[in-house]
């Protein structure tokens, strides 16, 4: 009964972090606003870098806290910086019409959002993976899957309260969801595993989890692609109103939580490593969709990004399952490590799409060259998931448990 508290928490800790990370994206129309912060775009951008770094510094940094102050301590972590994040943004509310005051609070409040999602994230696979030994690959999927709904959820809490007259009812809420959380976890053991987590020897990092950084940095600039400029793709070159790109949003963050909702049911009959190979083609094929659209072709447009979002649903937690299956020597750091990669990949599609476009190289452009990026993480997937044949792992696992139970050969 406990365990399934404990793992019920978790499925609720990832839900609420999907909604909180994109708190800042979601409100971008109050930030860059007059009527509120009236933030640049050039701002509004820069105020994503804080989060990505500390992002990536708190997940690399993650499995070695959680040797010092346990898994838990990190998970808790974790949350408190993202309930700072979010009581930064409402003390921002109260001085945005002054940019001097406001715009470092703000810079502070990414930078401790990013924190609690690199020392979060990898925390909530690991429980996953530890509260589901049969079925590690379909329980990272099912909370990836609830973080996706997260995402999906906070612009509708935007469009919500804006209309109720108070944008910032959704850090509100965030808050209290994260304190909530807080409380119910610290009086839950919440033990990642039953011993002690292996470690690299002497900080020695396997070849092979370059092949996983390598795939997975390429997976956050597809996605991000998809994720951070399809409404600019479908308002500037396909002629979209507002509402339609919004639309086009909405339906890739659905289909990514639809996805990884619907491969974790369906993973007997169509095995994580062959979804894992198949998936990048799908992508491949929607960026050369999205470069050969043309202005009117606003619903084909939401209909191609809802199949990139298919396209990204299951590729990051087989990423982390397959990485913690593999990587036996450093097990406890393969979350961080691959969240980290995962960051990197979005900085680069963030930051690097607008020095792209000064050069002269329209948006469309750049979304039919990140077919190359997919086409780099289709092979990849093919080295990624190539290992000596085994059993499935729910057939091993059950099996250790059986031979557990036998008496000793006398």
């Amino acid at each position: 009964m406990a365990a399934r508290i404990e793992s019920r928490v978790v499925n609720a800790a990832g839900l609420v972090q999907g909604i909180v990370l994109v708190t800042f994206p979601a409100a971008s129309t109050i930030l860059t606003s007059g009527k509120y912060y009236g933030l640049s775009s050039s701002q509004y951008g820069n105020l994503f870098v804080p989060q990505v770094l500390l992002a990536i510094a708190s997940a690399l940094l993650a499995a070695r806290l959680g040797r010092r102050i346990t898994t838990k301590g990190v998970y808790l972590l974790g949350l408190a910086c993202s309930l700072v994040a979010m009581g930064l943004l409402l003390l921002s509310a109260l001085v945005k019409s002054d940019q001097s005051a406001a715009y470092p609070l703000l810079l502070t409040a990414t930078g401790f959002l990013g924190a609690g999602f690199g020392l979060t994230v990898p925390s909530l696979n690991s429980y996953a993976a530890a509260f589901h030994p049969a079925g590690v690959d379909s329980a990272v999927l099912v909370l990836n899957a609830l973080l996706g709904l997260g995402t999906v959820l906070a612009p509708v809490f935007v469009a919500i309260f804006v209309g109720l007259g108070f944008w910032w009812g959704l850090p509100v809420l965030s808050a209290v969801l994260l304190g909530v959380l807080l409380a119910v976890s610290v009086r839950l053991p919440l033990r990642a595993a039953s011993g002690p987590q292996p470690h690299p020897r002497g900080h020695h990092i396997p070849r092979r989890f370059w092949l996983y950084a390598a795939f997975i940095a390429c997976y956050g600039i597809c996605e991000t692609m998809n994720g951070n400029w399809s409404q600019l793709e479908m308002t500037r070159h396909l002629a979209a109103s507002a509402t339609e790109a919004s639309i086009a949003l909405a339906a890739f963050w659905a289909a990514v939580t639809a996805g990884r909702v619907l491969f974790a049911l369906i993973d007997r009959w169509l095995a994580p490593p062959v979804t894992y190979r198949l998936l990048p083609f799908v992508l491949i094929l929607t960026f050369l969709l999205t470069g050969h659209l043309s202005r009117g072709d606003a619903a084909a447009g939401i209909g191609v990004f809802a199949l990139a979002g298919l396209g990204c649903s299951a590729l990051l937690p087989l990423t982390i399952s397959f990485g913690e299956e593999t990587l036996t020597t450093m097990s406890a750091a393969a979350a961080g490590g691959v969240i980290a990669f995962y960051q990197l990949g979005y900085g680069i599609a963030a930051f690097g799409v607008g020095p792209l476009q000064n050069a002269g190289i329209s948006l469309q452009e750049i979304f039919a060259g990140a077919a190359i990026v997919a086409a780099v993480m289709a092979a990849l997937s093919f080295i990624v998931v190539h290992r000596s044949p085994s059993k499935p792992r729910h057939v091993a696992a059950t099996e250790a448990r059986h031979e557990q139970r036998q008496p000793p050969a006398r």
